[in-house]
């Protein structure tokens, strides 16, 4: 029988946090369930997850992201999925442009 690999390798997570400037300590500070510096870690290393657990790292994405933002910026954000930042998710489309480059951009000027 085989056994799932556990470390795939550093995942879309990391690189989307960098783009908006979020640290494991953002995620952590801005997730109302119960979120470790060492979960955000592992799942930006790609320690593989439950999918209940990449689920809540994604809300506790979108919620870092969210209170940044002014109320123009929140309408125009696109939710990240969990299958957008972990490359082992089902559905996870390595080609899929992100949906808030945009949005991104504007904020770095």
């Amino acid at each position: 029988m085989d056994t799932p690999e556990v470390e795939l390798g550093p995942q879309p997570l990391g690189p989307i946090m960098d783009r908006w400037k979020l640290t494991n300590h953002d995620i952590v500070e801005a997730s109302p369930e119960q979120l470790t510096h060492k979960q955000i870690q592992r799942a930006k290393s790609g320690r593989r997850l439950t999918l209940k657990m990449m689920m809540k790292v994604a809300r506790s994405l979108n919620i870092a992201i969210w209170e940044r933002l002014d109320k123009e910026q929140k309408e125009i954000l696109v939710e990240y999925l969990h299958k957008d930042i972990f490359s082992y998710a089902k559905d996870f489309n390595p080609e899929k442009p992100d949906p808030n480059e945009e949005l991104i951009e504007k904020l770095q000027k």
